[in-house]
Order: C-alpha cells, then structure tokens, then sequence
C-alpha cells in the first residue's frame, strides 16, 4: 500500500533533524526543469508562479543560485504547509516514522514523485504551472505516466505488494497518477468534508488540516489494510458509509 499526498509552497532548509536517503529518483529531469526556469525572465516566472514580487523574487533567485545536490533537506521535513504540520514528522516515534518512509510518497511538479527522505532544496513550481519544456505544453505532459510506473514498482517491492494506492493528494496532484491507473490497481480517493444539503463540501484548509491527520493516523497505527482507516476520527471526523464505496472514502465533519 502507498499513500501520495501533495507538496507544499512554503518550504524551509532543515540539515539536521534527519538525514536525506539519497536524492530523487528523477534528478536528471528536475535539472531540466531547473534550467528552463532559469531561462525565463523574471515577469515570465512571475507570470508563472501567479504569486506577488516578494515571492516571485525569493523564488527567482532562489532558482538562479540552486545546487540542487547540496544542503538538502529530506522532502517530508521541507514542506510547512498545515498537511505538513499536522502530520508532523519530528515527532513522530521511530516505528512510525519508519512506516512513513516506507509508505508515503508526496508528488511534485518539481521533482516528481518523492520519497519522504529524498533530499530536496526550496523550490516552487506547482503540478499545474503551464511551464513548455520538451516540446511539452504544461508538466502533465512532461512527466506523462512516469510518476506512476515509479509509484507502481515502490508499490509491488513492498512485502504485501497489493497495489493499493491510497490518495490523500489535492486533484491537481492526484491526476498525474489517477488518470494512469489500471485494472489491477485499487485506487482510493480520501475525501473530508462537511453534508451540506445532502452533498459533501470540502473545505480547502480543514482539508489540508484532514489530510495530515490521516497520514499521521496511519503511520501511527501502522494500518496497511485500507478498511482500517474507517477508524479515523480526528479533527470533528468520521467514516460515511453511505457515501461512500469501495474507491472512495468519505469523512464528514460531525
């Protein structure tokens, strides 16, 4: 069983808490894509990261003097967004710290797809950013079905081998493994919300909130039988049956 979750924009440089497993496995293409950033302009990467000066700024220069193999910090550290913080991973004991390493893996427009050691430098460059690189019109159509063979291998190396996928990713990220998956996959979508006439509506923030807990939830259990995660109650949350079925996990906010 493998769980992917989506990165984070805010990102921080921590050496010391934990040390890197190695680098990432696509390395070569983040070079690729370091480079066709560094190529642009500063409006054109503003225009890109849809984000204001200061942060355009920190990122452009950010890009200009990367060394992505150096000073990294391990992925799962790097990310301070409230998924991040509510899965905190420096406090987390050793078993299930352990368990995140070997289930979780978090999907990147940068770099891919991540494992949660995998040394990595601030960086932005969000899934859905129109960057043409390759003759590729956006990074959906540079890392085609790659993330998910990769996603796949990790998935059959581990003892049980099931190909369960368990998505806890916002639909920007999920969508370069979901649109991939085969018959032989059991896809699983994790959905937090509140029963608003009879329809679910997430919230993005509690969402994020939810999703972290989640991870939290199953490393601390150590679950690797998905019907397992139906225990989850934390943040106000509990398992809809009705709403659910065997692809779609739905957890409404009581």
């Amino acid at each position: 069983m493998k769980i992917i979750i989506s990165p984070a924009k805010k990102m921080n440089v921590d050496t010391d808490s934990f040390e890197i497993s190695g680098l990432p496995a696509f390395m070569e293409d983040t070079r690729v894509l370091m480079q066709a950033i560094r190529d642009l302009s500063f409006a054109e990467a503003k225009a890109l990261w849809k984000c204001n000066d200061q942060l355009a700024r920190l990122n452009y220069d950010r890009f200009q003097s990367m060394e992505p193999e150096r000073a990294l910090t391990p992925a799962v550290m790097a990310y301070e967004g409230l998924q991040y913080q509510h899965l905190a991973p420096a406090v987390l004991t050793r078993e299930a710290l352990s368990y995140v390493e070997e289930h979780l893996c978090i999907l990147s427009g940068f770099y891919g797809l991540l494992q949660p050691f995998d040394g990595v430098t601030p960086y932005r460059l969000e899934m859905q950013a129109r960057l043409s690189v390759k003759d590729c019109k956006d990074l959906y159509e540079f890392w085609g079905d790659r993330l998910y063979e990769r996603l796949r291998t990790l998935n059959e190396s581990l003892p049980d081998g099931d190909r369960v996928i368990i998505n806890l990713a916002s639909k920007e990220y999920s969508r370069c493994i979901e649109r991939y998956v085969t018959e032989e996959d059991r896809f699983i979508t994790v959905e937090f919300g509140q029963l608003i006439e009879g329809k679910v509506k997430q919230k993005g923030t509690l969402a994020k909130m939810a999703r972290g807990e989640m991870a939290r939830f199953l490393a601390e259990k150590r679950i690797v039988v998905p019907e397992k995660m139906r225990d989850f109650c934390r943040l106000g949350f509990a398992y809809s049956e009705e709403l659910s079925n065997d692809n779609k996990y739905v957890f409404v906010a009581v």
